[in-house]
């Protein structure tokens, strides 16, 4: 009778309100700074250039779509810059999710040894991915003093909220997924499916203003894609970056070849907003989800 009742019993970890989830990710800091390093080592390691391959993936990126698109006849002045500002924010996020779904599951000799707050690996994700965005975006420095391209200084500071905002989200989806995929493995075959979906449904390598341009007479469904959370934040750092919402093109009817909404700063800091508004909510129901099945992350595994 003992015996049963010992193979009963099982160590079920307390439940925490989300305040107390962000309580200890900040207690752990340190922990969350040390898997940084040690996924940028890993990654890293043993590579001739190092640090510098997080700069030669957007670059070879550029130079394939610029020629492609080049030969197609469907670029425009300066095209390669417009390009870049979307592939860094793409590369970005894609990388984070990607990584941060296989947080757990690639670290399972950790949850089951050691207690820390388990979202602690997928955040440490998401910060190697940060640690390449900004190393990436010394590409997009240098390729705007090289080729001394005139930025629109008014829209510049838009990049910041917008690239806040975008680390959110990658947070609240990385912490979801990577708790889903414990108990479902094939999380991380959808979500390459997904992505490579998402990437074309984000306007990175076609105007923004090329589907609404499509969808133009529908009333609500001329901004339909907005409700991707990632194009608010694309089109807003293309604007600060790029500067220019339009383009001559002779081979327009009216010679002017139209990027993005040519509306106010305000705008797009609106837009900008809402996908904020948005990342909080996920991510408060993503560490309610995390918080509900990390009980058995250990069991399962």
């Amino acid at each position: 009778m003992a015996s049963s009742i010992d193979q009963e019993l099982r160590f079920v970890l307390p439940r925490r309100s989300v305040r107390q989830h962000i309580v200890d990710v900040w207690k752990y800091r340190e922990l969350w700074l040390q898997l940084v390093r040690k996924e940028l080592h890993v990654r890293y390691q043993k590579s001739v250039l190092g640090f510098a391959w997080s700069m030669a993936n957007p670059l070879f990126l550029l130079v394939v779509y610029s020629v492609v698109f080049g030969i197609l006849g469907q670029s425009f002045a300066w095209f390669g810059i417009w390009l870049l500002a979307g592939i860094l924010v793409w590369n970005f996020f894609s990388t984070a999710l990607s990584t941060g779904t296989q947080a757990i599951t690639a670290n399972g000799y950790l949850v089951g040894k050691v207690n820390f707050p388990r979202e602690v690996l997928p955040l440490a994700s998401v910060g190697a991915a940060f640690v390449h965005l900004m190393l990436s975006s010394l590409l997009m420095v240098a390729v705007l003093l090289v080729t001394r391209f005139g930025v629109d200084w008014s829209y510049v500071w838009l990049t910041l909220p917008a690239i806040v905002v975008l680390v959110v989200l990658a947070a609240a989806f990385a912490i979801l997924l990577s708790a889903v995929n414990v108990y479902a493995r094939d999380t991380t075959h959808l979500l390459d499916l997904v992505l490579l979906a998402w990437f074309w449904l984000t306007p990175i390598i076609y105007p923004f203003e090329l589907v609404t341009s499509n969808l133009a007479g529908r009333d609500t469904w001329h901004y339909l894609h907005l409700l991707n959370p990632i194009a608010p934040i694309v089109i807003a750092i293309q604007r600060g970056v790029y500067g220019k919402p339009n383009v001559a093109d002779a081979d327009e009817p009216d010679g002017v070849l139209r990027l993005l909404p040519d509306l106010s700063q305000w705008w797009y800091l609106r837009n900008i907003g809402i996908v904020f508004a948005f990342a909080c909510v996920l991510l408060v129901v993503a560490i309610k989800v995390f918080d509900r099945a990390e009980a058995n992350f250990a069991e399962v595994m």
